[in-house]
């Protein structure tokens, strides 16, 4: 008898879907084959499923088993597989029947299933499941049966059934008719964001308000910042809160973020989805891949966990050149592209870059010639090109001792949110769904028209600076910007002149 269950399979954060085949034939000696392209972790199911099915009171069939898993051209990696198959094989040795009829009992065909199996029978979370429910309800069907601990991820995609298992009896129990399991109920992501509250607050960072300023107009209009100062000067600490300021997660951005984090297991302990944005903040030896993304399965790297959120590099001169020049492509287009010789994977990497770095490698500042030096060989290891993708470049100083001891508070998190969320309003009327920083040059030009003061004020810049074409949209997108938090329509000398002081980096390297 052949008997047939529904699956899934992940690519990437992409969940396409799988047909789960079991045939046992009765010519032949006992013997069990997994067919379909399947990896290591898929051809020890076998294992898994056997004992499981044993421990939990059901027969293992005797017999020559095949198990399909298609479509075959596609790669099958992990233990999602496990709990399928074990239907499926349940299915066709008579133990679970067919599909329900008109007694009310569930209809095999009508479910999505995905589960890894323990020894006992126990059902253990997986990867992907969010995928899985957007999998289900594209595909139309009724539902999906999923792990206990995953349930209330899968259950953020409205419009679908989740019944929640927690062992193998019950899976057999439920399709048999002999138990009623109640979905889970829909999980409201817009409360649970208003719920979600920073944890860093700008108001504890001791002075540093030109520096506030400058964050302000990055998240104002979404545009990549490089702070240059010494070691302690709060860098770290307002690179953490900068998302504090940042408008909150829709619903769509949530399963999106989610997603990501989905399919590498990294959802956030006791919490279904991921509820605040992001902040990635990457060792300065970690690798392309680590960062960029890849593997020999491809997956994603912290650009694409940093996505509608901030990738935080500290220290950036510390990081290889090979792993900078990779962020050319991301920060352009906002995504990644990762090539292997079965196909193309492209993850989301729409994020903020947000980089810390000393000017010296003792971390602080020059005082003498040597120094400065030192300065200019420290920062040569950030090439030109990269340096041209990132908007702001703001110096943050070392506190002095009375701000230091002092009790009064700076701007904080609640008034910098505010100015930007104004900003993005205003933003949000002139262009819908982009930002300053994604500007067109068409709209560009149409948006960021500079006067004549202004126009002599950029080209005097672009002679004295060696300004490229590149730098030159940049200046225009955070004048845009300035102009927008302060309420003008019109980009005055002064926007521009303040946008031109942003660009420090120029001036050193």
């Amino acid at each position: 008898m052949i008997s047939r269950v529904n699956s899934f399979i992940l690519q990437g954060i992409d969940a396409s879907a799988c047909e789960i085949e079991a045939d046992l034939s009765p010519v032949g000696l006992p013997k069990t084959t997994i067919v379909g392209l399947p990896d290591v972790a898929v051809k020890e199911s076998t294992e898994r499923v056997r004992t499981a099915l044993l421990n939990s009171g059901y027969r293992f069939p005797q017999t020559r088993l095949t198990i399909n898993l298609a479509p075959a051209d596609l790669k099958k990696e992990g233990p999602v597989y496990d709990l399928p198959i074990a239907v499926s094989l349940l299915i066709a040795d008579g133990t679970i029947e067919p599909s329900g009829g008109d007694d009310g009992r569930p209809k095999i065909e009508e479910y999505l299933i995905g589960g890894e199996l323990a020894l006992d029978g126990r059902v253990r979370s997986i990867r992907g499941v969010i995928s899985l429910a957007l999998l289900a309800k594209h595909a139309g069907v009724r539902g999906v049966i999923v792990p206990h601990e995953n349930a209330a991820e899968a259950a953020s995609v409205d419009g679908i059934e989740v019944l929640a298992v927690r062992n193998l009896a019950e899976v057999v129990s439920l399709f048999n008719g002999q138990l009623r399991i109640e979905p889970h109920p829909t999980i409201d992501a817009d409360t649970l964001v208003a719920e979600a509250h920073p944890t860093v607050d700008f108001g504890d960072v001791r002075g540093q308000e030109a520096a506030k300023r400058a964050i302000t107009i990055a998240a104002a209009g979404d545009h990549n910042i490089v702070m240059l100062g010494p070691a302690g000067t709060g860098k770290t600490m307002m690179a953490k809160a900068l998302p504090g300021i940042l408008p909150k997660l829709t619903r769509d951005e949530v399963l999106e973020v989610t997603r990501i984090y989905s399919s590498v297991g990294r959802i956030p302990s006791g919490q279904p989805l991921v509820l605040r944005r992001p902040v990635r903040t990457p060792h300065h030896t970690a690798s392309s891949p680590a960062i960029i993304g890849g593997g020999t399965v491809p997956r994603p790297g912290d650009v694409s966990l940093a996505h509608r959120g901030v990738l935080f590099l500290d220290e950036m001169p510390e990081f290889s050149r090979t792993v900078l020049e990779t962020l050319r492509q991301p920060l352009e287009d906002g995504c990644v592209t990762i090539a292997r010789a079965h196909g193309s994977v492209k993850f989301p990497a729409e994020f903020m870059l947000v980089a810390a770095l000393n000017p010296t490698p003792k971390g602080h500042m020059a005082t003498d010639e040597a120094g400065q030096r030192d300065m200019e060989r420290y920062l040569a290891k950030i090439s030109g090109p990269l340096i041209d993708r990132i908007d702001i470049h703001v110096e943050v100083p070392a506190v002095p001792y009375k701000q230091l001891t002092s009790q009064a508070r700076g701007t904080d998190t609640s008034t910098m949110r505010n100015q930007v969320l104004t900003a993005r309003a205003i933003q949000t009327r002139r262009h819908p769904g982009r930002t300053n920083s994604q500007l067109s040059g068409k709209q560009l030009d149409r948006f960021a028209a500079l006067d004549d003061h202004g126009q002599e004020m950029l080209g005097q810049a672009m002679r004295e600076l060696g300004l490229s074409a590149r730098a030159y949209d940049k200046i225009r997108r955070v004048a845009r910007t300035i102009a927008d938090l302060e309420g003008s329509q019109r980009i005055e000398s002064q926007h521009v002149g303040e946008a031109v002081q942003y660009r420090l980096l120029d001036r050193m390297i």
